[in-house]
């Protein structure tokens, strides 16, 4: 009777302890997104900078539609333009152990020990839309994105050749993307460079907008009261020109008229701004990053050679052109 009731227990402790096991290694599968085999998906990690403005918005929607219909499963976080909301989503994915991470940037500088780590943990890493400062090139694979000193070149040339008749002093004001940002530095380097090439053009005052309408509005109204005299405004993106259009015409001017406008990005707001005349001039920087990034995470997930540097195609505006690509604009 003992012997038999010992046997019972035991058998049952055994059923029990096989359960708990099956039941953890479901759990492990689960935790780490099937990367380590489960259906086979590949599983990419991606940390955005936030949800800013329209760019930022139909960058995400391009990035998810692109990973779906590529049959990648994606892990999304948004670090709410916080570099340490970033770093923790990071380490996150290396704990997830994801197939490969992607991440755009908020900032520039910062970034090698967290980079390490996916590096030692054999985890591929792809920049996407904004570089990092790093002089270790071997802690990511590829950077995929805009040239952004050209974008800002492109405005300032416009510029140049806009205001190659005028004898007197051309005052500037530049509303700048988020601080220590790569497209805020770039932007910001390629405009001066192009603008050099005619001393009476002068940026008499520039600064953050942080990306966002909010920013746009409030620095341009402080821009308004210290500057009696501004003839024109660049701005970093669309978002932060839309926002300085409320305050240009509260102040009782007319924007594209009485301060000839700027800007960066081409989203539909913005084009539609250029297209009424209250923009003059866009540089295009084209947020449908998706099916090339997915593409990319293919090809380092199998071991392939990729290129360093992957730029995105992308051209300029004028009022007319606005008109014209408006109808088939896709964001």
């Amino acid at each position: 009777m003992t012997r038999t009731t010992i046997t019972r227990r035991g058998l049952g402790a055994l059923l029990a302890a096989g359960l708990l096991a099956s039941g953890l290694t479901a759990c492990g599968n689960s935790d780490t997104g099937d990367s380590a085999g489960g259906d086979g998906k590949i599983v990419l990690g991606f940390s955005q900078v936030g949800a800013e403005s329209g760019w930022r918005t139909a960058n995400t929607t391009s990035i998810k539609e692109a990973a779906a219909a590529a049959g990648i499963e994606l892990k999304f976080d948004d670090a709410q333009q916080k570099q340490e909301n970033q770093i923790k989503a990071i380490r996150n994915f290396i704990q997830q152990k994801v197939d490969v991470i992607a991440f755009s940037p908020v900032v520039e500088s910062g970034w090698d020990t967290v980079l390490k780590e996916a590096k030692d943990a054999k985890i591929p890493v792809i920049l996407t839309d904004r570089a990092v400062d790093s002089a270790d090139k071997s802690l990511y694979k590829t950077f995929i994105g805009s040239d952004f000193v050209k974008e800002g070149r492109l405005a300032g040339e416009w510029l140049v050749k806009e205001k190659q008749a005028a004898t007197g002093p051309v005052n500037i004001v530049e509303l700048q993307g988020t601080t220590g940002s790569a497209p805020a530095n770039d932007r910001k380097k390629g405009f001066a460079e192009a603008i050099a090439a005619n001393p009476n053009l002068k940026v008499v005052a520039s600064q953050s907008g942080d990306f966002t309408r909010a920013g746009g509005k409030q620095v341009m109204e402080q821009f308004l009261k210290a500057n009696p005299k501004i003839d024109v405004l660049f701005a970093h993106n669309d978002d932060m020109g839309l926002g300085a259009l409320e305050a240009i015409t509260a102040a009782g001017k007319v924007p594209g008229k009485d301060i000839t406008i700027i800007t960066i990005d081409a989203v539909k707001d913005g084009m539609q701004a250029l297209a009424d005349g209250k923009f003059n001039f866009i540089a295009e920087c084209s947020p449908l990053l998706g099916p090339q990034l997915m593409d990319l995470v293919k090809k380092v997930k199998a071991g392939e050679e990729v290129p360093a540097r992957v730029e995105t195609e992308e051209t300029t505006f004028t009022q007319e052109q606005a008109k014209a690509a408006l109808p088939t604009r896709k964001y």
